[in-house]
Formats: structure tokens, C-alpha cells, sequence
């Protein structure tokens, strides 16, 4: 993919230059400077494009093929990538569509480089999610304006990352100030999306529930402490104050657009099967399915938890418990009965049943997460809980 290295003269640009190639076996020496993934079998061409690049502040980091492009995408934060269209292994158009697809770099800037201008690959590339179909030979200075301005969206797109960031700072703040619950919020997350991946539900519906384990209580920050944190029975006007929360939460959530699978979760994860729980009084499947499972296993880890008033409960007595108030009409029977069927997993994972494979891995991480620390099971297999982060999209 030839490029015309125009120089670039234009003033508003950034004075500082990439003058050396960076490869995948330098890529742990690189500063904190943006970097520029150019995947493309043609030494030559991605010394073009690294020319054109020179005048921005962004390091050009090169890649061969797609194996290669993948493996600086696992171990660098890449702000950009540039991809020629017949790429070796997988092609520059599939290589997109699996960058589109992923969670983790479904904003990521992709441009796809042909040589020649067929509208058929324009079509596929551009279907496939990329941002750019650029065909040459290309100009730099033009190059560099459509890299900048991808660029700028992508800060855009990051600084409600940062936004996420803070609310998930506040939610964690709850469990800071009460160091009893012992990282209840990290064992909701996996509890939950264990569930979700159960019940086959989409890579979204599972990352809602892996935020809305962190998230679920967030309204509890503008809760008073002499309420939060009393150590004995509310009041009726106490306990008013303390159902607020739900609410609350939604409310701090709802301005950030990436969190609206979310909000169900955080304002109805409170309402009873049977219509008499709270702030809306839903009944069965007018309560949503997500916020039906992270009640279910809220429930269950706040009874096996020790608090200043309470011993934890050995699981077997909670689960009865959790059984008894479904059959009271409190909780959605076939939630509690899903989840009575996966503790065995989160109890006492098997390397040898491969059928439940994301399964284990959440149950070979969630005793990481009591106090006082415990010991991983010895049984379960190494690595397991990066393949569920990579089987879930987490």
C-alpha cells in the first residue's frame, strides 16, 4: 500500500516526531505516548505510512500479520489501527470485524489500506466496521488530518471511560468504608455473570451484570451514615430513607450513556416476585431478568457474609433460606433454583468437566475475594479466569 509522503507543514500540528519504528520485541520499552498499530505484510510500505506519521505525537508501533497485530493489541493500550486490505492470515477486513465485535476495542479507530479502489472491499471493510477505507496512494497530510480526527473522537470516547471510572471509584468507596462486607461487590460481579453465561445470554446482558455487581448499591454513597452503618434495627422512617437508594443510584448512573443496560439493575434489584418489594412494586417478569439474577446472589452473599450483627451462614442454610422465600412468593423460583444448581461450582470447581469451562473460571477466582484472604483452590486450573474474560467479552 503505497503512500505519498507529503510533508507535512501545517502549524497546528504537534512538533513532535516518531523517527524510529517500534517492534513487537520492543514493545515493553515504550513510553506513555499514543501509539499506531500499521499491520501490513510490506516493510517498505509501513515505513511509508510511519513517514507520513512523523509529524504527530503518536508512536508507530509495526506488525507483519494479523497474529502479530492481535499480540500488540493484547499487551499495549493502541489508540488507532491501520490495516492493508490482503494483510496476511485472516485479511485486513476480518481482522476489523474481530476488532468491532470485541468489547474491549469495539471504539477502536480502524482504518483498512487497499491499493487499488474496489468497491466491493470498500463495502466489506466499511460493513464490517471500519472507520476509514482509504485508497492509494495517499497523501500525508491528508492521512495525518483523518488520523487526528479519529483520534479525537476516540478521547471523546475515552473521557466517558474515565466517567465510568469514577462511579465505579464511588461504588467501591461503600464497601471502603465498611470493611465487613469484605469485597461483596467483586463476588456479585462473578456470581452474576456466571449466571448470565448459564442462561446463554448475550456478551452485553453479561458485562451488564459484571458492572451491575459493582454498581448495584452505588446510591448508597448519599445515604447518611447514621442510617448506612447503624448497627441495630431501622426505624420505619430510617428504613424509608434507606429504600431510597435504588433511586439514587439510577439517577447517578443514568447521564452516562454506556450504563443504561445497567440502570434495571440498579433501580429494581429490590422488587419481590410477588409485587411487594421496592421503589416500583414490579411483579414476576415485570422485574428485569438481569436485576431477578444479581438479586439472587446479592442475597445469598449477604447471607454467608459476617456482619457486626450476624455470623456468616454456611451456604446450605442460605440457600435454604433463599428456597423458602421464593416459595413465599419473594423471589423468581427458577433464578434461586438455577443458582442452587451452580454453587457447586463456586464451591468446589472441577478441572475435569470442560462443558462448564467460563463456569470454573469464575469459581477459581471468587475466594479471592473474601476476607480474610483464602487460598485459591489447588484443583483449579491456571489461567482460567483470563479464558472467561476472553470466552465473555469481559
Amino acid at each position: 500500500m503505497a503512500i505519498e509522503a507529503t510533508p507535512i507543514a501545517d502549524s497546528s500540528l504537534p512538533n513532535q516526531s516518531c523517527n524510529s519504528s517500534t517492534t513487537l520485541e520492543q514493545v515493553e520499552n515504550h513510553t506513555g505516548r499514543g501509539k499506531i498499530l500499521v499491520v501490513d505484510a510490506s516493510a517498505a510500505n509501513r515505513q511509508s505510512v510511519r513517514s507520513s506519521l512523523a509529524n504527530l505525537e503518536y508512536e508507530v508501533i509495526e506488525a507483519n500479520n494479523t497474529s502479530e497485530a492481535i499480540a500488540a493489541l493484547s499487551i499495549e493500550r493502541i489508540d488507532l489501527v491501520m490495516i492493508d486490505l490482503l494483510v496476511p492470515e485472516i485479511g485486513g477486513t476480518e481482522l476489523c470485524l474481530l476488532l468491532k465485535k470485541a468489547n474491549a476495542t469495539q471504539f477502536l479507530p480502524v482504518f483498512v489500506l487497499s491499493s487499488s479502489d474496489d468497491l466491493e472491499a470498500e463495502i466489506r471493510a466499511i460493513e464490517a466496521g471500519a472507520d476509514e477505507f482509504l485508497v492509494g496512494p495517499l497523501r500525508g497530510r491528508a492521512l495525518c488530518a483523518r488520523v487526528q480526527s479519529s483520534l479525537r473522537h476516540k478521547e471523546m470516547i475515552d473521557s466517558l471511560d474515565q466517567s465510568e471510572i469514577v462511579l465505579f471509584s464511588l461504588a467501591q468507596s461503600i464497601e471502603d468504608r465498611d470493611p465487613e462486607l469484605g469485597e461483596h461487590c467483586e463476588r456479585l460481579a462473578f456470581m452474576a455473570a456466571a449466571m448470565g453465561v448459564a442462561l446463554a445470554l448475550p456478551p452485553n446482558d453479561i458485562l451488564a451484570l459484571q458492572r451491575g455487581g459493582y454498581l448495584h448499591d452505588v446510591g448508597k454513597v448519599s445515604i447518611p451514615d447514621a442510617v448506612l452503618f447503624k448497627p441495630g434495627p431501622l426505624t420505619p422512617e430510617e428504613w424509608d430513607i434507606m429504600k431510597t437508594h435504588a433511586e439514587r443510584g439510577e439517577r447517578i448512573c443514568s447521564r452516562l450513556r454506556s450504563l443504561a443496560p445497567v440502570l434495571p439493575i440498579i433501580r429494581h434489584h429490590h422488587e419481590r416476585w410477588d409485587g411487594s418489594g421496592y421503589p416500583d412494586g414490579l411483579k414476576g417478569e415485570q422485574i428485569p431478568l438481569l436485576a431477578r439474577i444479581l438479586q439472587t446472589v446479592d442475597i445469598y452473599d449477604a447471607l454467608t457474609t459476617s456482619r457486626p450483627y450476624k455470623r456468616a451462614m454456611p451456604p446450605d442454610d442460605a440457600i435454604a433460606i433463599i428456597r423458602a422465600e421464593a416459595q413465599r412468593g419473594w423471589r423468581d423460583p427458577r433464578m434461586v433454583e438455577l443458582f442452587t444448581d451452580l454453587l457447586p461450582f463456586f464451591r468446589h470447581p472441577s478441572p475435569a468437566d470442560f462443558s462448564r469451562f467460563s463456569l470454573q473460571a469464575l469459581a477459581a477466582s471468587l475466594e479471592r475475594f473474601r476476607k480474610p484472604a483464602q487460598a485459591p483452590s489447588r484443583s483449579s486450573p491456571a489461567g482460567l479466569s483470563k479464558q472467561f474474560q476472553l470466552v465473555s467479552g469481559l
